[in-house]
């Protein structure tokens, strides 16, 4: 169990710092101040891990953990840093969309666990893993006043979905927390990478 809450720890890392870089940028590309661009990247990183963490009644971890919001706000400044390496040319899409996706695996996961340990249902974990993939997301969206991208134009919840169908599915026949980890972020960093090479996208009906 030791070793499955290191995995924990240093996927929670991965995440917030993937989602506050992701975040930062896409503020940087909408034009917000130094303040807007931190708020951003910020609530991108921990916004989806609190909302979870809201849902299964515990006080969230990142307003108990001085960790969760040191690390991103070190995503933040890696995100001017690259901006600044760059030249402000962060026009293509990888720059955001490639942590994106490391990101989204990593949250996938914490969630998944963190769905496990609180005994929830199968939907239950589902329900949580996606929510801690793509709930900062969301949030930065909305801030931005827009519709999440989430429901609009993307294969990206779905990723978040499979990859926990799959965690469900490998600890139901491991019961080998650690395995179980390992398939969902592979899942999940697989399926949206192939996603985004391929430009995949739902079907929509107008």
């Amino acid at each position: 169990m030791d070793f499955t809450k290191e995995i924990f720890y240093v996927m929670n890392i991965i995440g917030i710092v993937a989602f506050a870089l992701t975040g930062s940028l896409k503020a940087i590309k909408e034009g917000l101040d130094l303040l807007g661009i931190t708020v951003l990247g910020v609530m991108t990183a921990l916004g989806g891990g609190i909302t979870r963490d809201l849902l299964i009644n515990t006080v969230p971890n990142a307003l108990k953990s001085l960790t969760d919001m040191s690390v991103a706000l070190l995503g933040v400044w890696l995100a001017i840093v690259i901006y600044k390496v760059a030249k402000g040319d962060i026009k293509n899409k990888y720059y955001i969309l490639i942590p994106d996706a490391i990101g989204l695996s990593a949250f996938t996961t914490t969630g998944a666990l963190i769905a496990y340990n609180a005994d929830v249902s199968f939907f239950g974990i589902v329900i949580l893993a996606t929510l801690t993939g793509v709930g900062g997301g969301i949030i930065s969206d909305l801030l931005l006043g827009k519709v999440p991208s989430v429901l609009r134009d993307d294969f990206y919840a779905s990723c978040s979905i499979i990859g926990a169908v799959a965690f469900y599915i490998a600890v139901t026949l491991t019961g080998d927390l650690t395995v179980s980890s390992v398939v969902c972020s592979l899942t999940v960093l697989m399926i949206r990478i192939v996603a985004i090479l391929y430009n995949w996208r739902l079907p929509k009906f107008q």
